[in-house]
């Protein structure tokens, strides 16, 4: 069954009917959501179902924009994965189908009672439900993991409240893994996230100095909230479902302009053109900070020693 995406439905199709619903922003997609996803697909195979009937749907109910965009918008949010890259890792966690909420003053002020009438039983009309252990919902947060077990299981619903998931202690968060990004700590942050941080965004034209100085890159404007640290980087590319290996930089390019933030992909061992594709850049490890030139010769030097770096990282 390929998977579906849906935006504020009034009703979902038959065949998603009685699905287990995994609730979440799931900004990330990390493990911690991993495991509220493992949980909803344990439900959709539980006893619920006929001896030998097939299992019933496995999906996700997520909100755009993310809810402190209507709460706090005087505070920029680095969204870990905005909505396309999202619903790409969901449909890769097995998924079956991604609805969209669009969370606004009319949803947040949804009593936690009409939020699983309303929404989760009329409209979706799931029979089973998977959450996090700090998932609220409902006007004023009512909605606790302990209200949804009563009132969930009331209403005919299988429940799941799923655990924190750990790493050294530290319960996994979206907020955890963007702190590590701002550190340019890649390895920790694709060690909370169970994958490769990545991106997913359109290749632009640039200045074409990289083509100049011997390595073309693929241009990517990342949205102003990104809080990556500015630096070198090894990375994988994604480009018309092949994997090639590269190195990329992130940053104002001091050596030249100071000018607006930027991701700058050296594909390694490829020539085609990537104007307008949608491309995909996972971070594997950080290789150093963005530094500032005294003369060209120096910094493709410099760039020559990066690529050789990054091609050991990647084990091109």
């Amino acid at each position: 069954m390929p998977f579906e995406q849906f935006l504020d439905p009034v009703s979902l199709p038959a065949h998603l009917h009685n699905a287990a619903v995994a609730i979440g922003n799931f900004d990330g997609v990390h493990r911690g959501h991993k495991a509220v996803i493992d949980a909803a697909e344990a439900l959709a195979k539980g006893p619920h179902n006929a001896p030998h009937g097939p299992p019933r749907p496995a999906i996700a109910l997520s909100f755009e924009p993310h809810p402190r965009a209507l709460f706090r918008p005087e505070e920029p949010l680095f969204r870990l994965t905005p909505p396309a890259l999202k619903a790409l890792l969901l449909e890769r966690a097995g998924l079956d189908a991604l609805i969209t909420l669009t969370f606004d003053r009319a949803l947040a002020g949804m009593t936690a009672e009409e939020f699983l009438e309303e929404l989760v039983v009329r409209r979706l009309r799931a029979g089973a439900v998977a959450v996090g252990y700090d998932f609220h919902f409902g006007k004023d947060r009512r909605g606790t993991p302990e209200f949804l077990v009563q009132h969930g299981r009331a209403l005919g619903l299988d429940i799941a409240i799923v655990a924190p998931t750990r790493e050294t202690g530290e319960a996994v968060s979206s907020s955890a893994i963007r702190k590590a990004l701002a550190t340019g700590d890649i390895a920790r942050a694709n060690r909370l996230l169970g994958h490769e941080w990545s991106v997913l965004t359109p290749v632009i034209h640039g200045e074409k100095r990289g083509r100049d100085l011997g390595f073309p890159t693929a241009n990517m404007a990342l949205e102003p909230q990104c809080g990556l640290q500015h630096g070198i980087y090894a990375v994988r590319t994604v480009i018309d479902g092949v994997i090639r290996p590269g190195v990329a930089s992130f940053g104002r390019r001091p050596t030249f302009d100071n000018g607006p933030p930027l991701l700058e992909t050296y594909v390694f061992d490829f020539s085609g053109d990537l104007y307008g594709k949608v491309i995909e850049v996972a971070f594997i490890g950080r290789i150093r900070g963005e530094e500032k030139f005294d003369s060209i010769e120096a910094l493709v030097a410099r760039m020559n020693e990066d690529a050789r770096v990054a091609r050991e990282m990647a084990g091109a």
